[in-house]
C-alpha cells in the first residue's frame, strides 16, 4: 500500500492509499489517473518526500506504507502543510547493545556533557562546509517567549526526511543506516583520511547521542532540519509525554508522523512555543541547517545553567579546543595557528528583563585547561604510538617549569583539591606548590574532541626510574600531556570514556616513536632516552631551584597553622640559591618584606622527610634580626626567594652597627628638693622619700625614652621596687613605673609609707612598656640600686599583754606591758619608772619590774578580798598608769576567781546525829579558801569513813561542794538499845586542810522479818524454802495460807497494805483471798518431766517450793522411728521404740519382760527375717530392729505394730536404693565429630540410677568426665562434679585438643571410693583449618647480623591445625620482639616490631618483616615472633639467638675516653705526662670493637687544632716528633706517653695527640683519634690549667646531660601535646558521625557514662536476641578457608510460609557442607567415611545473570499473572559470601516459582504453555507443590507442618542491626576517651613535672653551672691569647687567683 497525496492545486490537497499488488509503474499510474480523476492528457509527476522522481525501477524498489506527491513538477512548492506518515521501530541494536556502554559519572555535572552530544551531530553535520561553520547553542530562559527551551542551531547539511527517520531509530549508527529512500541511491560510510590530531569532524557516530543527550536535558525534542537542494523543511517531534499518550490507548508507540512544510511556515506552532516563530522566520535566509529545539527542561537545571554560565561554557571550550583552535591550540602570545579552522561555537543566554542577555563564542575563553597548559608550557615532546591492530595515537608532553618559588602547573580553577588524609604521608607534596599532584599526565581526545572521563596516567618510558635517577623526583610531576585517537579506539556511547585505550597502549606490542630532532626510532629504550634528555634539558635551562647542602636533622614545626604540615620538616646548613651560597651564621637581608630584615642565618627549611643533599622547588630560610641586643634574640621565617642576592655583607655590617645606638645604657637619679638619700643611709620610721627623677641614657650618654627596633618602637618604663628585708622573709612593696614624661622625664612622687624596720633595698629598673620584661636582646636593661635601713622611734604608749589564767584570791601572777613607738614599733621605757596599781574592792601589791625583750612586766601581783563563787563571774577594774607617757594610763578588767582549800565545813553540824535502823544519812561538805570563799580546783576529793560501812568519796573540784549518801545501816539491835557511830572526813590529797569528825545513833525499826507458808488440811502441811512436793500430774494442790513476823518474832497483823504487797508467780488473780491470810491453788503440770516452781514473796522476804508430778494410768501405744525416709534395699538405721504412754503421753511401765513374744509387725514389701524385739528395762519400752525392704514402688508405707489389743502405725517414705549406674539421658546427635580445638555446645547429661533403674539425688556421688585414650585433651565447663538435686550432671565440652582420630569420652562416678559405671561416648576429631598452631619463621639462616645494618627479610606463616597457611589475621596483630641478651624471657626493655606489606614477587601466605635495623651495639640478641590471636591467647614462635658484630671499621679510638691533658715542660715528670694506661682499638661507625683480626701500626704525632697554627710544636720524650706502637688484633696499648724536658712549645696553646693507624691493608683508611691537649711552660701554670680543664670537663658533661634530658622531655610534651590534639579530632568526628546514627552526644562523655550506654545498648541488643526466632537447628561441625558452611546456615528467610515449602523442597539438601574447592569436599568426604554429604562450587555450572519471570518477553508482559509469582531463591536473605551464596541456590533452586496458592499456580502454569514456554516448578504459600513436568497433588507434593521441618532462619530485625553500629562506633568511642584520659594524664603530669620544684632548682644549679663554665672557658681561652704569658711566670694572665667560694661538683644536679 501506498500513501498518495495530490498536491498539484493550490487551494486543497487529498490524499489516497492505493494498492500495489501486481501492478506495475504503467498500471499503477492508470489507477492514479483514475482515483485523482487526472485526465490523460495532463501531466505530473510522481515524486518522494525527498523529491526523488518515481520511475519503472524506483517504482520497483518502493516499500509499502511510502508517501507519494503528485506534483505538476518536481520542484513544485507544497500548497499547504503536509503530515508524512513513518515508523521508527528501533533498531536491532537497542536490545543488543543496550546498557553496554551508557553510563554517566557519579560527583560530575553531565549537562554539558550532553551538550557537546548535540555539537557533536553538529560538527559531522558542518564538516563539508566550505565557509564559516557555525553552531549556536540558545538558552531561551524568558517567559514572555514560550516556555524554556534549549536550541543547538547549526548551518550544516540538513536532513533529508528519510535521514530524519533514521534519526528516530535508536541505536542506527552511521554504519548501518540508509540514507535515502531509494535503495539504489544509498551511500556507505566511507572513514574520512587522516588529519593531524584526527580533527576528521567525524564524531556523529553511534545513533544514540542526539536522542539521549535531548531527552536527558528536557522531555520533548524537535528535530528542523532542510537539506541544500530541497525547498522542503522537514520536522519531526518526539516526546515523553506522547508516548506515554500511546502507550495507554495501546497505539503503536514507535509511529509518528514528519511535517513537511515550506520555509518560514509557523502556522502549526502553538502559543507555549512562541518562541519558535522567530527561529522559523530565520530559515528563509539559510540553504540548510538543523534545529534541534529541546523542552519540558527541569528548574534545578535551569538554575545550574544560568548560575554556572561561564564553568560550564569553560568545559565546552575544554572539549572542543582543537576544533575551535587549530592543532597547535589557543596560544595567547600573539602565534596562532596558519590553518586556524572556521568554526564559531557561539552561546546565547537569554532570561526575564531587566537581565541583559549573555552570549560568548567559545574562541574567546581563555582559561580552559589546555589552553592553561599550553600557555605555562616552556617545552613540547611529541611522540606517535603505534598498537598492534594498526591503531595510531598522536602525545604530546608540555614542560612547566619550577620558577623560583612556586610551581607554574596550572591548576583547574573549578576543580577543588581533595584534602590529603592525615596519615597519607607518602603522597603529601612536598611544598605549598605540588604541580601536577595525583593528577594523571595525560587528557584524551577521540577524532579531535576531549573524552572527559579518561585519562592516562603515565607510560613506563616517562615513568621516574627506582634506581639511577638523576634527576629530582618533583621534574617528573612538572609535565602535562595529551593523546590524540582517532575511531579505531573504542569510546562508550556517550563518548565519556575509552574502552580500552590505555590496555593498548601498554600492551608490550605498542611501539612508541618519537620526532624529537627530526629523528624516528622504533625502539622502547630510545624514546625512554630521548625522553630523559628532554626532561633534562628543560630542568637544566628552564627550572629555577634551590639546592639545599648539609643536612642537620628533621623538627617538628608548632608554628605551622595546618597540623598535617608541622611535620617533618628537614633542616640543613647551607643552600645553593641564584648563584649564591647561602650559610648559617652568613648575614643576609631580606627584600619585599615589611619590615626589612637584617640578620643571621639559623637554618634553612624544606618540608618534606629528607636526609641528604637535596633540590627542592623553593623552602624557606630562618633569620634571627641583628643586633641581637636590640631585637631580643627575635628569629623569622621567610621564603628563600625573599633573600636579598645584591646587598654586601659590609653594608648590612655598618646597619647592625647603627642600630646598637638605639639601646639604654644606664640610669640618671637627681633629687629634685635636695633631700638625699646616700647609699646605706639609717633613717626612723615615717622619714619621707623623694620626689625622684630618672634618665635613661644611651651608649652616647644621650636620653632615650624607647627602643627603636621597628615601627612606633619599644617603649620604656622605670619600675620602682622597694624590698623590706624582714627576719622571716623578704616583703615587696607594691611597684610603681614611671612613664616617660616630657617636661619631668620618669618622675617618682614623695614615699611616706616607710614605717617598717630593718633594711631595705630600692631598684630603679629600666623595663619594657608592655611586657615589663626587664631583659631584652639577652641583655639586661639598665637598673640602680639603693639600700637603706629604718629603725625605731620614741616610746609614747602601751598595751597590756595577756594575764596567766585564771586569777586566784592570794596566788601571785604577772602583768606584760608592751611598749611602742608613734608607728607601733615596739621599743622601751625611760629608766627609772614605776607604775602605779589600782582596783576597788579588792586589794593589790606587787614585788618587782623587769623587762623580757622589749616586754615590761610587773611581777607577783597579789589580789586579796571576797569574791562570787565559781558560779558567778564579777569583773574588777584595774588601772595601770606609766608617768611620762602620752597614753599613759591602761585600764582592764579581770576576773578573780576563789583560792586554794583551806578547811571542810560538813553540814548538818548536830552532835550526835540519830538514824532509824535500816536508813541511810546524808552529808554536805564544803571547801573554803583562806577568805572564807567556796573554792573549786583539780583534785579536791573528800572521803568520809564510817564504822562498819564503806567508804564513801565525793569529788568538789568543779563546785567546792558535795554530798555524801551512806548505804543503809543493819546493825543487829538487842533488846532496843540504840547503838552509837563515828564519821570522819578529810581531803587526802591536801595535807594542809585538817579532818573533820562527827558522830551517828542508830535506832532500832518494826520492819516485817520472817514469813511461814503451810497447806491446811487433814494434816497441816508447812511448806519450807525450796522444798520438792510430789503430785499426781494434771491435779490440783488446795488450801495454802501465810503468816508474817518482825524482828522480835511477833505476829504481824495483815492489812489490804500488807496484802497487796504479798506476791504469787503461779497465778494473778489472787487479791481477794490474800487478805484472809490465804494463798491461790496450784495446778500440778501434765507432762512428768514438768517442774512446777512456785514463789509467795512480801517485799525482800520470800518462800519458795517446788511440785513434781507424777504419771496415771496407760491409754495408748506409741511408736517412735528414728528416720522418717528409707533406701529401697538398705536397712533400718538405729531402732524403733515401742513405749506405752497416760493420756497426757507420759510414759508409763505396761511392758514387761515377756511382752516380745506378743509383738508383731506388718507391713507391704516388708522383709521380717531380720526382726527383734528387745526390753529395756530402764525406760519400760522395747525396741524394734531389723527393718528392710525388698521389693515394692517407691513412696510412703505404713508399719503396723500390735501387742495386748493396742495398735499403732508409722509411715516411713520409701525412696531410691544405693546408687550404682549411670545412664545417658541427653546429649549430641550420633555420630559425632569435631573440629580440633571446638566444643560440644550440646550438654552431656547423665542420671545417676540404682540397681532397680530408679533415678537417685544422692549429691554425695561425684560424676568425672574422661577421655580415652589420654593423648586426647578434653576441655569442660567442669571434668568433675557431684550430681545436682535431680541425680543429674551436665557436662558442657568447650573444646577437644588433639590429632586427628578417632576418640572416646567415658563417664565415670564414684561414691564412697567406690566406682560407679557409667556410658561411654565414641567420637572423631578432624583437624581445624582456622585454627593458629604455630608460627614458622623463614630467613636466610647464613645471613651476618653486622650492627646498624638491616635485618634479612623474615618470613613469617600462620600454620593452622591442618598444616595450612592462615591470612585471615590482622597484620597488626603480629610482632617481631627484640630483647638483648640470649635469655628466655626479655630482662631487657623489649623492641617491638610490626611486619611490612608483600612485595609483588612475595608469596602472599606469609607475612614479611624487612627493612628492619639492626642493634647498633654489639652482643647476643633474641627474636621472637608473636601473634595476639584474642585478648587471652598469643601464639609465639621459637626464639632465635642471633650474634650482632661489629659493621666495617672506620675510626680508631679509646677503651674509655680521657679527659683533657694539661702538661708544663718543667722537671717533673709528673707534670709531663700526656697519656697513661690508654687503650686504644679499631672500631666501626657506632662505637663497636670492628678490627679484631687486624694488626699494624700507630703512629703518634703532635699537631695543631684546625685553625689554628703554631710556629714549634712539642716533643716526645727522645726528642722525637712521633714514634710507632704495634697494633694487634685491632688493640694497642700505651701505658705512658710524656713530652720531654723543656720541650719547644707556645705557652698555654693547644695541641692535638694524634694517633694514626697504618699499614692494615684496608680499601679505605682509618680516622685517626685526636686528643686535645694543653701545654704550659712552667708545673704551676700546668697545675692551675689542669684543674680548670677538669672542672669544665665534669661542668660539660653534666650540662649536656642536663639539656639531653630537657630535650628528651619536651619531645615528650610535644608529642603528647600533639597526640591530644589528634585523638581529640578523633573524637569529634566520631561524635558526628555518631549523631548520623542517631547518638547524639553534644560534648565529651567520661567513660563511666560512655560503659553505660554501652551497658544499655547492649541490652537492648540481647533483648531482641532472646526474642524467639526461627532457627535452622542442625549444628555446623566443619569449617576452614575453603568451607563456605552448611546449606541451612547460609540464607535466612523472612516469611514463615515462605521459609516453610522452601526448607521442605530443599529438604534432602539443607544438611549438605558446600566447599569452594572440590579438595576440600572431598576431605570432609574422608574424614566422614562418606556420611556427610558435600558440594564444591568448582565443580558446578549455572547460567549467568539474572532471568525475568517467564511471562516476561522483551521487557513486556504476556498476560497479566495473579498469585504474585517471584523467584524463590529472591526471598533469600544470603548471611555470608552473596556470590557464592548466589551460586549455590541457583544450583538448588534454579527458577522454580514461588506463588500464593496452588489455584494461581496452576492458572500460570496453564498460561504459559499455552504461550509454547516452558514452566518451572512451582511452590505455594499454602505448601504446594507443582513440578515442572505439571504433576501436583498427594503426600509427596505437600509440605508438612513447618515444626516437622528443620527450616531456614529468620533475620533479626533491622533495629538490632542499627544497635550493632551504633555499639561499635561506642567502643570505637570509649577507646578514644580512655586514651584521651591516659594522655591528658600523663600531658598534666608532665606539665607538673616542669614547673616542679625540684626542675626549678635544677634549672637554676644548670645556670649556675654554665656561667661557671663561661667563665672557666674564658680564663682558658685568656691563657692561649696570651700566648707566651705574663710577666711575672708564676701567675698565669687571665687566671683568677682566689679560688671561687662554692666547688664546681656542688653545683652538679642530680639528674
Amino acid at each position: 500500500m501506498l500513501h498518495v497525496f495530490d498536491c498539484r492545486s493550490k487551494s486543497e490537497v487529498s490524499r489516497k492509499t492505493l494498492g500495489t499488488d501486481g501492478l506495475d509503474l504503467k498500471g499503477f499510474l492508470r489507477v492514479v489517473h483514475q482515483e485523482f480523476f487526472i485526465p490523460l492528457s495532463e501531466t505530473f509527476v510522481l515524486v518522494t518526500t525527498d523529491r526523488t522522481v518515481v520511475d519503472r525501477d524506483k517504482f520497483e524498489e518502493l516499500q509499502d506504507g511510502i508517501t507519494l506527491w503528485l506534483l505538476q513538477h518536481k520542484d513544485q512548492p507544497l500548497s499547504a502543510s503536509i503530515e508524512e506518515e513513518i515508523q521508527f521501530v528501533p533498531h536491532f541494536n537497542t536490545l543488543v547493545q543496550s546498557g553496554a556502554n551508557e553510563y554517566f559519572v557519579e560527583g560530575h555535572k553531565s549537562l554539558p556533557c550532553a551538550f557537546a552530544e548535540l555539537v557533536d551531530n553538529a560538527l559531522s553535520a558542518t564538516a563539508k562546509n566550505t565557509g564559516i561553520r557555525t553552531i549556536e547553542i540558545r538558552l531561551q530562559f524568558n517567559k514572555a517567549d514560550g516556555k524554556p527551551s534549549v536550541t543547538v542551531l547549526d548551518n550544516g547539511c540538513g536532513m533529508t526526511s528519510k535521514q530524519l527517520n533514521n534519526w528516530a531509530v535508536y541505536r542506527l549508527s552511521k554504519f548501518t543506516r540508509a540514507s535515502s529512500t531509494i535503495e539504489s541511491e544509498n551511500v556507505e560510510y566511507v572513514r574520512p583520511a587522516p588529519v593531524p590530531r584526527s580533527l576528521n569532524s567525524d564524531i556523529s557516530f553511534f545513533g544514540v547521542g542526539g536522542k539521549r543527550a535531548a531527552f536527558h536535558i528536557g522531555d520533548s525534542v524537535r528535530m528542523i532540519t532542510k537539506t541544500a537542494g530541497s525547498p522542503d523543511v522537514h520536522e519531526l517531534v518526539l516526546s515523553k509525554e506522547e508516548f506515554l499518550r500511546k502507550e495507554q490507548n495501546k497505539e503503536d508507540v514507535y509511529k509518528g508522523t514528519i511535517l513537511n512544510r515550506k520555509p518560514g511556515d509557523s502556522s502549526h506552532v502553538t502559543n507555549d512555543e512562541r518562541f519558535l516563530r522567530s527561529l522559523i522566520t530565520e530559515e528563509t535566509g539559510n540553504k540548510s541547517f538543523t534545529a534541534v529545539v529541546i523542552t519540558g527542561v527541569c528548574l534545578e537545571d535551569i538554575d545550574y545553567l544560568k548560575q554556572h554560565f561561564l564553568e560550564w561554557t569553560r568545559e565546552l571550550a575544554h572539549i572542543y579546543h582543537y576544533y575551535i583552535h587549530g592543532i597547535d591550540g589557543n596560544k595567547l602570545n600573539g602565534e596562532r595557528s596558519v590553518d586556524r579552522p572556521n568554526i564559531d561555537i557561539l552561546v546565547t543566554l537569554r532570561e526575564k528583563p531587566p537581565k541583559c542577555p549573555r552570549a560568548i563564542n567559545l574562541r574567546e575563553v581563555d582559561d580552559d585547561m589546555q589552553t592553561l597548559y599550553i600557555n605555562s608550557a616552556v617545552s613540547m615532546f611529541e611522540f606517535r604510538a603505534t598498537t598492534s591492530n594498526g591503531g595510531t595515537v598522536e602525545g604530546i608532553l608540555r614542560y612547566h617549569p619550577f620558577l623560583y618559588d612556586k610551581e607554574t602547573y596550572p591548576k583547574d580553577p573549578y576543580t577543588a583539591q581533595e584534602p590529603v588524609a592525615e596519615d597519607d604521608h607518602e603522597n603529601e607534596p612536598e611544598g605549598p606548590n605540588q604541580a601536577r599532584g595525583k593528577r594523571d599526565i595525560f587528557e584524551c581526545f577521540w577524532n579531535g574532541r576531549l573524552v572527559p572521563y579518561t585519562t592516562v596516567s603515565e607510560f613506563d618510558w616517562c615513568t621516574r626510574p627506582i634506581k639511577g635517577a638523576s634527576l629530582p623526583a618533583e621534574c617528573y610531576s612538572r609535565f602535562s600531556g595529551v593523546l590524540f585517537t582517532d575511531d579505531r579506539f573504542q569510546v562508550n556511547a556517550s563518548k565519556l570514556k575509552f574502552m580500552d585505550l590505555e590496555l593498548k597502549l601498554k600492551n608490550k606490542d605498542t611501539i612508541f616513536t618519537t620526532f624529537v630532532n627530526n629523528q624516528k626510532t622504533s625502539k622502547r629504550s630510545n624514546i625512554e632516552k630521548e625522553f630523559t634528555q628532554w626532561l633534562e634539558t628543560c630542568h637544566e635551562n628552564f627550572d629555577k631551584q634551590v639546592k639545599f647542602i648539609e643536612y642537620l636533622g628533621t623538627i617538628t614545626r608548632t608554628d605551622m597553622a595546618m597540623k598535617r604540615r608541622q611535620h617533618p620538616w628537614a633542616t640543613f646548613s647551607s643552600i645553593e640559591f641564584g648563584g649564591n651560597v647561602y650559610k648559617t651564621g652568613q648575614l643576609v637581608k631580606s627584600q619585599k618584606t615589611q619590615p626589612l630584615l637584617y640578620g643571621s642565618v639559623v637554618r634553612f627549611l624544606l618540608y618534606g622527610d629528607h636526609n641528604q643533599d637535596v633540590y627542592a622547588t623553593g623552602g624557606q630560610v630562618e633569620i634571627r634580626r641583628e643586633p641581637e641586643a636590640l631585637y631580643d634574640r627575635a628569629t623569622k621565617i621567610i621564603a628563600i626567594s625573599k633573600i636579598d642576592t645584591n646587598i654586601s655583607v659590609e653594608g648590612i655590617k655598618t646597619v647592625i652597627e647603627n642600630d646598637l645606638d638605639k639601646l639604654p645604657e644606664e640610669l640618671k637619679l637627681e633629687w629634685p628638693e635636695g633631700n638625699d638619700w646616700p647609699q646605706n643611709a639609717i633613717r626612723p620610721a615615717g622619714t619621707v622619700f623623694g620626689p625622684l627623677k630618672v634618665e635613661i641614657l644611651n651608649r652616647k650618654g644621650d636620653l632615650i625614652s624607647k627602643i627603636l627596633s621597628g615601627g612606633q618602637g619599644i617603649k620604656l618604663d622605670i619600675e620602682l621596687q622597694i624590698v623590706h628585708h624582714g627576719p622571716k622573709e623578704n616583703k615587696e612593696f607594691p611597684r610603681l613605673a614611671a612613664p616617660f614624661l616630657l617636661t619631668k622625664g620618669h618622675w617618682f612622687k614623695k614615699i611616706e609609707t616607710l614605717r617598717y624596720l630593718g633594711k631595705y633595698t630600692l631598684t630603679l629598673q629600666t623595663v619594657i612598656h608592655d611586657s615589663c620584661a626587664t631583659v631584652y636582646g639577652g641583655k639586661p636593661l639598665p637598673s640602680h640600686v639603693l639600700k637603706f635601713t629604718i629603725k625605731e622611734g620614741s616610746a609614747e604608749s602601751f598595751t597590756v599583754g595577756p594575764l596567766s589564767s585564771p586569777l586566784r584570791v592570794g596566788v601571785p601572777f604577772d602583768i606584760p606591758l608592751e611598749v611602742k613607738d608613734g608607728y607601733n614599733h615596739p621599743t622601751k621605757l625611760p629608766p627609772k619608772i614605776k607604775p602605779v596599781l589600782e582596783c576597788s574592792g579588792l586589794e593589790l601589791s606587787y614585788r618587782v619590774t623587769s623587762y623580757s625583750g622589749t616586754t615590761f612586766i610587773i611581777k607577783d601581783v597579789k589580789a586579796r578580798g571576797k569574791v562570787q563563787n565559781y558560779q558567778q563571774n564579777k569583773g574588777y577594774v584595774l588601772n595601770v598608769t606609766i608617768p611620762g607617757l602620752k597614753a599613759d594610763t591602761q585600764t582592764f578588767t579581770i576576773s578573780l576567781l576563789p583560792g586554794n582549800p583551806h578547811l571542810l565545813h560538813v553540814k548538818p553540824d548536830s552532835k550526835p546525829i540519830k538514824l532509824e535502823n535500816g536508813n541511810p544519812t546524808t552529808f554536805l561538805v564544803e571547801v573554803h579558801d583562806e577568805a572564807g570563799n567556796i573554792t573549786a580546783d583539780l583534785n579536791q576529793i573528800v572521803q568520809c569513813k564510817v564504822t562498819g560501812l564503806p567508804l564513801m568519796v565525793v569529788d568538789c573540784s568543779n563546785t567546792g561542794v558535795g554530798q555524801l549518801v551512806t548505804t543503809p545501816i543493819n546493825l543487829n539491835i538487842i533488846n532496843g538499845e540504840p547503838k552509837i557511830l563515828e564519821a570522819e572526813f578529810s581531803m587526802p590529797s591536801q595535807k594542809h586542810v585538817k579532818p573533820v569528825v562527827t558522830e551517828l545513833k542508830v535506832m532500832p525499826s518494826s520492819r516485817v522479818t520472817k514469813m511461814v507458808v503451810f497447806c491446811q488440811g487433814e494434816d497441816s502441811l508447812v511448806l519450807n524454802n525450796k522444798e520438792k512436793i510430789k503430785w499426781e500430774a494434771g491435779g490440783l494442790l488446795e488450801n495454802l495460807f501465810y503468816k508474817l513476823y518482825d524482828e522480835s518474832g511477833t505476829e504481824v497483823s495483815i492489812t489490804e497494805k500488807v496484802a497487796s504487797r504479798i506476791k504469787v508467780n503461779w497465778t494473778d488473780d489472787y487479791q481477794s483471798d490474800v487478805v484472809q491470810g490465804k494463798l491461790p491453788d496450784v495446778r500440778v503440770p501434765k507432762q512428768v518431766k514438768e517442774e512446777r516452781f512456785c514463789q509467795v514473796s512480801y517485799q525482800e522476804l520470800s518462800v519458795s517450793f517446788c511440785i513434781v508430778p507424777c504419771p496415771d494410768e496407760p491409754a495408748r501405744m506409741k511408736v517412735t522411728s528414728p528416720q522418717s525416709t528409707l533406701r529401697l534395699g538398705e536397712t533400718l538405721a538405729g531402732h524403733i521404740k515401742l513405749e506405752f504412754v497416760d493420756q497426757y503421753d507420759n510414759i508409763t511401765k505396761k511392758f514387761t519382760p515377756t511382752c516380745t513374744e506378743n509383738i508383731t509387725v506388718e507391713a507391704e514389701g516388708l522383709d521380717k527375717s531380720n526382726i527383734n524385739f528387745t526390753w529395756q528395762e530402764s525406760s519400760s519400752s522395747v525396741l524394734v530392729t531389723g527393718l528392710q525392704f525388698r521389693s515394692g514402688s517407691l513412696g510412703p508405707r505404713e508399719i503396723i505394730f500390735s501387742y495386748d489389743g493396742f495398735t499403732e502405725r508409722v509411715i516411713v517414705k520409701l525412696t531410691e536404693g544405693v546408687p550404682s549406674q549411670l545412664q545417658l539421658v541427653s546429649g549430641p546427635e550420633q555420630p559425632l565429630q569435631l573440629i580440633n580445638g571446638h566444643g560440644i555446645p550440646t550438654p552431656f547429661v547423665v542420671q545417676l540410677c540404682d540397681k532397680w533403674g530408679n533415678p537417685s539425688p544422692d549429691q554425695r556421688v561425684v560424676v568425672e568426665i574422661r577421655s580415652s585414650p589420654p593423648m586426647i585433651k578434653v576441655s569442660a565447663s567442669v571434668m568433675s562434679q557431684p550430681v545436682d538435686a535431680e541425680g543429674k550432671a551436665s557436662f558442657i565440652v568447650n573444646s577437644v585438643t588433639g590429632q586427628r582420630g578417632y576418640y572416646q569420652l567415658d563417664f565415670k562416678g564414684s561414691f564412697n571410693r567406690k566406682p560407679i559405671p557409667g556410658p561411654s561416648v565414641s567420637f572423631t576429631v578432624i583437624p581445624d583449618p582456622n585454627k593458629p598452631v604455630r608460627l614458622q619463621v623463614d630467613y636466610v639462616h647464613s645471613a651476618k647480623f653486622l650492627a646498624g645494618h638491616t635485618f634479612p627479610v623474615f618470613a613469617v606463616t600462620v600454620v593452622s591445625d591442618e598444616g595450612s597457611p592462615i591470612m585471615t589475621f590482622n597484620p597488626a596483630k603480629l610482632s617481631m620482639l627484640l630483647w638483648e641478651g640470649a635469655s628466655s624471657k626479655p630482662t631487657q626493655p623489649t623492641t617491638e616490631l610490626k611486619c611490612n606489606k608483600p612485595m609483588a614477587n612475595e608469596k602472599k601466605d606469609s607475612f614479611y618483616f624487612r627493612d628492619k635495623l639492626i642493634p647498633e651495639h654489639v652482643g647476643k640478641y633474641t627474636i621472637q615472633f608473636s601473634l595476639c590471636v584474642d585478648k587471652k591467647e598469643v601464639l609465639l614462635s621459637s626464639q632465635i639467638t642471633i650474634n650482632v658484630v661489629a659493621s666495617l671499621p672506620v675510626k680508631l679510638g679509646p677503651l674509655v675516653q680521657p679527659t683533657t691533658p694539661v702538661v708544663s715542660n718543667s722537671s717533673d715528670i709528673s707534670s709531663r705526662i700526656l697519656v697513661k694506661d690508654m687503650t686504644l682499638v679499631i672500631k666501626d661507625s657506632f662505637g663497636n670493637p670492628a678490627g679484631q683480626e687486624l694488626s699494624g701500626k700507630v703512629v703518634v704525632s703532635i699537631g695543631c687544632p684546625d685553625g689554628e697554627s703554631s710556629r714549634c710544636l712539642p716533643l716526645f720524650e727522645d726528642k722525637t716528633s712521633s714514634f710507632q706502637i704495634n697494633l694487634e688484633e685491632g688493640r694497642a696499648h700505651i701505658s705512658r706517653l710524656v713530652i720531654m724536658e723543656n720541650s719547644p712549645g707556645e705557652n698555654g696553646s693547644r695541641y692535638n695527640l694524634i694517633f694514626k693507624p697504618t699499614g692494615l691493608n684496608l680499601p679505605t683508611s682509618l680516622l685517626p683519634f685526636e686528643l686535645l691537649f694543653h701545654f704550659y711552660n712552667d708545673a704551676e701554670n700546668q697545675r692551675r690549667m689542669s684543674e680548670l680543664s677538669r672542672k669544665r670537663d665534669e661542668l660539660k658533661n653534666s650540662i649536656e646531660k642536663y639539656d639531653a634530658m630537657c630535650s628528651t622531655f619536651c619531645e615528650l610534651r610535644k608529642g603528647l601535646t600533639i597526640q591530644l590534639q589528634d585523638i581529640a579530632e578523633k573524637e569529634t568526628t566520631l561524635r558526628v558521625e555518631m549523631s548520623k546514627r542517631n547518638l547524639d552526644i553534644s560534648h565529651p562523655l567520661p567513660s563511666s557514662d560512655i560503659d553505660k550506654l554501652i551497658r544499655d545498648k547492649t541490652i537492648e541488643a540481647e533483648t531482641i536476641e532472646r526474642v524467639p526466632r526461627r532457627k535452622f537447628s542442625v549444628t555446623n561441625k566443619f569449617g576452614g578457608p575453603d568451607v563456605l558452611g552448611m546449606v541451612g546456615h547460609l540464607a535466612l528467610i523472612l516469611d514463615d510460609d515462605a521459609a516453610r515449602v522452601i526448607s521442605w523442597h530443599l529438604v534432602g539438601d539443607m544438611d549438605c557442607i558446600i566447599t569452594r574447592t572440590t579438595e576440600a569436599a572431598q576431605r570432609i568426604y574422608r574424614d566422614t567415611r562418606g556420611v556427610q554429604q558435600v558440594m564444591a562450587l568448582d565443580s558446578i555450572l549455572v547460567p549467568p545473570g539474572k532471568r525475568p519471570l517467564p511471562h516476561i518477553r522483551n521487557g513486556c508482559a504476556l498476560f497479566s499473572p495473579v498469585g504474585n509469582p517471584v523467584y524463590a531463591k529472591d526471598l533469600l536473605i544470603y548471611s555470608g559470601d552473596l556470590q557464592s551464596c548466589d551460586l549455590v541456590f541457583k544450583n538448588f533452586l534454579g527458577f522454580t516459582i514461588l506463588m500464593d496458592d496452588l489455584t494461581s499456580a496452576t492458572n500460570y502454569r496453564k498460561a504459559l504453555v499455552e504461550n509454547r514456554i516452558n514452566c518451572p516448578t512451582i511452590l505455594t504459600r499454602e505448601g504446594d507443590r507443582v513440578s515442572a513436568r505439571g504433576k501436583f497433588g498427594g503426600a509427596q507434593n505437600k509440605a508438612p507442618p513447618i515444626v516437622k521441618l528443620r527450616v531456614f532462619g529468620a533475620p533479626l530485625p533491622q533495629h538490632y542491626h542499627t544497635l550493632k553500629e551504633q555499639l561499635d562506633l561506642l567502643e570505637k568511642y570509649k577507646s578514644i576517651r580512655l586514651k584521651m584520659e591516659q594522655v591528658e594524664k600523663a600531658h598534666d603530669e608532665c606539665i607538673m613535672e616542669e614547673i616542679s620544684p625540684k626542675r626549678l632548682q635544677e634549672r637554676q644549679k644548670v645556670e649556675e653551672m654554665k656561667k661557671e663554665f663561661e667563665e672557666i672557658e674564658r680564663q682558658l681561652s685568656s691563657v692561649r691569647l696570651g700566648k707566651r704569658g705574663p710577666e711575672n711566670p708564676g701567675e698565669p694572665s687571665g687566671i683568677q687567683t682566689k679560688r671561687p667560694r662554692q666547688k664546681s661538683r656542688d653545683l652538679l644536679p642530680d639528674f
